[in-house]
């Protein structure tokens, strides 16, 4: 795929605000494909992809007017796409859970995720139910940490611990080199070590 122009972007910007629906037909044209491939790794499922896509640029389309600098479409959408991403794979894997009989369908995640936040929610070993919600509120908890960091640094974390790619898988999909994959998944897992610590939280 050719690289994109930025500047010929950021005039498609101005006009898809003003209303012209041929720009924003055009920037959909140039940019869909990417976006498009970062949804189907992070989801893995070419029709929740096709969802997250659909969402991504309905959401773009409606909020289009608050992007203040039109050269900085493309990461604007990938923050979009990947909180949209994000939000569908937890609806399907809570939805995946409710059909099993399930309701622990996080806590793989989040042992996969024990260099981040040491998290343990063995649940065998939970016999008292106010334990169970301490146990969901601190990983709900350390979620919404994760995604307050900088937007490179929760991706990287969140594609690592979350959804197991490997170092080569992120930066090919982030179009980063391995070392800023793994400086990112440093200081990401810095920045929110000290936000737990402050919070008397494990890590």
């Amino acid at each position: 795929m050719a690289a994109l122009d930025y500047n010929y972007m950021a005039e498609l910007v101005v006009n898809a605000q003003s209303g012209n629906s041929d720009a924003f037909a055009e920037l959909y044209a140039a940019t869909y494909q990417k976006q498009y491939r970062f949804a189907y790794s992070y989801l893995k499922d070419e029709y929740l992809a096709q969802d997250a896509l659909q969402e991504t640029y309905i959401i773009a389309l409606k909020e289009l007017s608050k992007l203040k600098d039109p050269m900085l479409l493309v990461a604007w959408l990938n923050q979009i796409n990947f909180r949209v991403c994000f939000q569908l794979h937890k609806r399907q894997k809570r939805y995946d859970a409710e059909m099993a009989g399930d309701y622990s369908d996080e806590e793989g995640d989040w042992e996969q995720a024990s260099g981040v936040a040491r998290m343990n929610s063995r649940r065998a070993e939970i016999n008292n139910p106010e334990e169970v919600v301490i146990q969901v509120d601190s990983r709900e908890y350390i979620m919404n940490q994760i995604l307050k960091l900088p937007f490179t640094e929760a991706q990287v974390i969140l594609l690592r611990f979350y959804r197991n790619l490997k170092y080569d898988e992120i930066a090919e999909l982030l179009e980063i080199s391995k070392s800023s994959v793994k400086r990112y998944l440093n200081s990401g897992k810095e920045h929110l070590g000290n936000v737990l610590r402050q919070q008397g939280g494990g890590f």
